[in-house]
Formats: C-alpha cells, sequence, structure tokens
C-alpha cells in the first residue's frame, strides 16, 4: 500500500488520514470507537500500542533469540498483504495463514526457514 502522506503539508495531512477512516473505517463499519476519537487520542492509542509492540519484540529477542522475532515479523507482514489484498481483516488472514501454514507444515516451515537463511547471509 503506498501512502500519500507528506511531512511538508499537515493540512493534506489531515485531509488524508480523514479519507482513509471514512473509508476503511466509517463505511465498513469497523474500528468506530477509535474512527471517533480526537486526533491527541487517537495518537496516544497508537503510540501506546507502538510502544507495547516494540517492548514486545524486544522480550522475545532477548528471550527467544532473533530468528523467533524475525520469523513473528515475516508471519505478521504475510498476513497484512494478505488482508490487504482480498479485503479482510487482519484476524481473519492471520487465522486463514495458520490454516494454510498447518496444512502446509514442512512447505511453510522450509520456506520460512530458507527466507531467515537468506536473511542472515546478506546481513553479515
Amino acid at each position: 500500500m503506498t501512502t500519500a502522506v507528506s511531512n511538508h503539508d499537515p493540512k493534506l495531512n489531515d485531509i488524508f488520514i480523514e479519507m482513509v477512516e471514512n473509508i476503511h473505517m466509517k463505511k465498513r463499519m469497523m474500528g468506530m470507537p477509535f474512527s471517533i476519537k480526537s486526533r491527541d487520542a487517537k495518537d496516544r492509542y497508537i503510540e501506546s500500542n507502538f510502544k507495547n509492540l516494540l517492548a514486545e519484540l524486544s522480550s522475545d529477542f532477548i528471550n527467544y533469540g532473533s530468528d523467533i522475532v524475525l520469523r513473528k515479523l515475516l508471519i505478521l507482514a504475510i498476513a497484512l498483504e494478505i488482508a490487504q489484498n482480498i479485503g479482510i481483516d487482519y484476524h481473519a488472514a492471520t487465522e486463514e495463514l495458520y490454516y494454510y501454514m498447518r496444512k502446509n507444515d514442512q512447505k511453510t516451515h522450509e520456506d520460512i526457514l530458507a527466507f531467515i537463511d537468506g536473511f542472515h547471509k546478506r546481513n553479515r
């Protein structure tokens, strides 16, 4: 997904965010409690979630290592891509992805390991 947010035009940014919220939340009746909040309340909510995810990933890194964090980020990105491409919510896309991964356990496991190995080789 391409974003049209510009750091140089705050008014255009606000109009864009309002349009996205109208299309993706209000018209679809998704995220209504969030969409009616003030901009400051939305920002505080986003900031809280942002910090919580970074703390969770940091904890996973310390407790389980970088491969688990990379695997988690990869699965999150794949589920998000599925949700965006077929127009379903993230939770449904995650469930579909997990179903597919369980059904094709050996192949998906090998593909993820190959990606992680390639990632590490390119970053050495």
